[in-house]
């Protein structure tokens, strides 16, 4: 067993414990949560769906309710505005954001990612009625507004943050200094707080920590009476890179009580500490997973006593209670109990094994970060670490395992070397689980639009605000729509309005079609499509060597010569290869070079790249080589692999890491098809030019595809001009037409009128000499 103490002295027992001592840190942020309850009691199990009123009260709670543990005891804030900063290509890509920030007296850049899963889809809360009956709670979390980073120029920063109330707010360790950031109040031009935590507040105290080989011993001997089947694995020769621990936590009723019996309070301080564990064992490619929560809200189930007996007596009531609830491959209990010398206790390697995998920790305070490290110090012993060793090293004096320790939080070698003699042989660990995420559960308020519900505005007090939709989800008098890329103002845009603008040269646009709130389905130009430099359009992107060089390596980077590509890309190793078969990388074919890693030239600046991911350069005959690597187990992009679509010769591309000919793309769409007024889209269809009409594009028209929806009028040009030519042709011809008939009657008139006056009048008399 394992425990932590504070930094009183020490005493050695005959159950050797280790003791570890910690003094608190900062919070991390917070969450939404919204309850569906199903109440279990004797008599059978029943559901309802509980009133919004408690994601209000929620609200409030985090509106007030500080991310960290002491913030009375802080420096005078600081006034920032937060500047989103542009990031290069790759770290967009990687869903990086990037802030500048200018507090103690010089300009900080912030790296943030959102961390999207950390708990289970059908996440269990189990409560207490008053009566005494077991509930059962599955609740709904946001899942997309709280981030880890870290801040440029420290790696050992620490970084966590949620935007889930609008704004920054969390907490950032930078250089040792923790600070507090977040929204300042009634602020119109997103200003913030930030606010220097005393250093008193963040020392970290000596720990030490005791563990005796006669413990370690005994606690062998329980594991060997425990009937759990241990699944042998031999080493498969690479650290296999994301596993999936699934996490249940028991809350006791002290602690419940010192929150003011607070559920709500309850539930957002356990995901906190749980946020706070998976930013500690991220380097292991770890994604610990909350399956369930327990609160002892009536009463504790145990009695708490010694700390050791509580641990026993704990292990025996999850065996019995717990394991047929809730899916764990770690339980711990928190609980808010003075053990003197002790904040915590487990046993040591018993994950997988279903009535030794616990571990209690003593949670006194309001610190949930300096708990958090708590709680990850005691887990690592359930998964086998044990303290450090002289020779073990992190990189920094002291790591999270160490039997004396000062609060650093990375592993040492020696705790990824026991982490996986753990791995090989556990039963739990070695499935890769289905990447989780919220639980929506579909009932009107939930922010969704849901079956037979014409909207969804959320809360009564988010629907007050909503212009289209009423909070019985229908929508208000007069609205034709509430959402959706074709929908503004309530109204259904009109025909030819554009909802979605081509990304790229291989993309196209798509119009609203005047009945639909909703944008048609993205389309792209067909694959082979011709592109810039002589590339080909492949999965909407035009694919070159020359720009994937440059999103690695920045923009003065270009693709490597052809002997790069030959030499390093046929040694079949993690840095050139041209796939992964059976755990062995394949070198490339002669043929197939130019589709293996892509190699670089021109490098002027290394790049930070993503966990695990290598650099490397190689100089031969005069040539450097830049290329990145890849190995097995690794779950993020390739950035360093030839893209697909790429093209490796005359009428060649690279598929699947093989060169083949472009006629792969067979189509039954052409240019000919559409009259050569037009072009083919991914669905093999027609995207005719301004002026021609689909489907081929035969007729005079607003161009446009069946799939974008129609062209808008206004801007089909060649079609105005045409119609304009023709206007004015025919006023042409009406106006010479008219101005014929004028000259006609005009020369008509003038000979009537000679005439006229040639001709003697009637009236005029004949001279008298002549005779009659």
């Amino acid at each position: 067993m394992q425990a932590y103490c504070s930094n009183v002295s020490t005493r050695q027992e005959d159950r050797s414990l280790s003791k570890y001592c910690i003094q608190p840190r900062q919070e991390a942020p917070s969450f939404i949560v919204l309850w569906d309850m199903v109440v279990m009691g004797e008599a059978g199990v029943h559901t309802r769906i509980s009133h919004l009123h408690l994601w209000l009260e929620m609200v409030i709670i985090l509106s007030t309710w500080p991310l960290t543990g002491h913030a009375q005891n802080t420096s005078l804030p600081e006034v920032v505005i937060p500047l989103q900063v542009t990031s290069n290509r790759t770290m967009r890509a990687m869903g990086w954001l990037t802030y500048s920030l200018y507090f103690g007296g010089q300009r900080h850049v912030l790296y943030m990612k959102a961390k999207k899963f950390f708990m289970s889809r059908h996440l269990s809360v189990f409560t207490y009625t008053d009566q005494g009956a077991l509930q059962k709670d599955q609740p709904f979390v946001q899942k997309d507004c709280y981030y880890h980073g870290y801040m440029d120029g420290d790696p050992d920063s620490v970084v966590a943050l949620t935007t889930c109330f609008g704004g920054i707010q969390g907490t950032l360790q930078i250089n040792g200094t923790v600070y507090e950031i977040k929204p300042k109040n009634l602020s119109s031009t997103f200003e913030h707080l930030v606010h220097k935590i005393d250093s008193e507040e963040t020392q970290l105290l000596p720990m030490r920590c005791a563990l005796t080989e006669e413990e370690i011993a005994r606690q062998r001997k329980l594991q060997r009476n425990d009937n759990t089947t241990l699944m042998q694995s031999s080493y498969e020769g690479w650290w296999t890179h994301k596993r999936f621990l699934n996490l249940a936590l028991v809350v006791d009723h002290e602690r419940i009580r010192y929150l003011n019996s607070n559920l709500s309070h309850v539930l957002l301080e356990t995901l906190i500490i749980v946020h706070v564990i998976n930013e500690i064992y991220r380097p292991l490619d770890v994604d610990v997973v909350l399956f369930g929560v327990e609160m002892w809200n009536t009463g504790n189930q145990v009695k708490v006593t010694d700390i050791e007996d509580l641990l026993d007596n704990f292990c025996f009531w999850k065996s019995i209670s717990l394991n047929n609830r809730i899916q764990n491959d770690i339980t711990h209990l928190f609980v808010k109990h003075n053990f003197g010398v002790y904040l915590g206790l487990a046993y040591l390697g018993t994950v997988c094994m279903p009535f030794l995998n616990c571990g209690v920790d003593s949670l006194v305070g309001r610190n949930l970060v300096y708990f958090g490290h708590i709680t990850a110090h005691e887990m690592g012993h359930n998964l086998g670490m044990k303290h450090d060793e002289p020779t073990c090293t992190c990189g920094k004096k002291d790591c999270l395992m160490a039997e004396t320790d000062r609060g650093d939080r990375k592993f040492s070698n020696c705790s990824y070397a026991a982490f996986w003699t753990t791995y090989v042989t556990a039963s739990c660990l070695q499935k890769v689980k289905k990447p989780v995420g919220k639980y929506r559960l579909k009932f009107c308020g939930n922010g969704v639009v849901d079956d037979r519900e014409q909207c969804d505005c959320g809360s009564s007090k988010m629907c007050t605000n909503d212009p289209c939709c009423r909070k019985d989800c229908t929508l208000k008098d007069g609205a034709a729509c509430a959402f959706g890329l074709c929908c503004k103002d309530c109204q259904i845009m009109p025909s030819g309005t554009v909802c979605r603008e081509p990304d790229n040269e291989c993309d196209l646009p798509e119009w609203c079609d005047g009945h639909s709130h909703e944008c048609p389905n993205d389309v792209y130009l067909l694959h082979g499509s011709s592109c810039k430099d002589g590339g080909y359009c492949y999965e909407k992107r035009c694919n070159k060597r020359d720009e994937q060089c440059q999103q690695i390596f920045g923009k003065e980077a270009r693709s490597a010569v052809h002997r790069c590509y030959r030499e390093i890309n046929t040694q079949g190793d993690r840095f050139g290869n041209c796939g992964i078969f059976s755990r062995t990388y394949l070198r490339c074919n002669d043929s197939d070079i130019l589709c293996g890693r892509v190699q670089c030239e021109n490098v002027k600046s290394v790049p930070t790249l993503e966990g695990h991911s290598t650099v490397h350069w190689t100089h031969f005959n005069g040539v450097t080589c830049w290329g990145t690597d890849y190995h097995l187990g690794m779950t993020i992009p390739d950035i360093g692999r030839v893209k697909d679509g790429t093209d490796c010769g005359p009428e060649h591309v690279c598929i699947d890491r093989k060169c083949v000919n472009k006629s792969i793309w067979v189509s039954d769409c052409s240019p000919e098809t559409c009259n050569m007024k037009g072009v083919c889209n991914n669905l093999h269809h027609c995207h005719c030019n301004p002026g021609w009409d689909p489907p081929f594009c035969l007729t005079h028209g607003f161009g446009g595809s069946i799939d974008s929806g129609p062209w808008p009028k206004k801007e089909n040009s060649h079609l105005k001009s045409i119609m304009g030519i023709s206007t004015s042709v025919f006023f042409i011809i009406c106006l010479t037409f008219l101005l014929k008939l004028f000259w006609d009657s005009f020369v008509t008139f003038l000979k009537r009128d000679d005439k006229s006056n040639d001709s003697p009048s009637e009236d005029e008399e004949l001279p008298s000499d002549v005779s009659t």
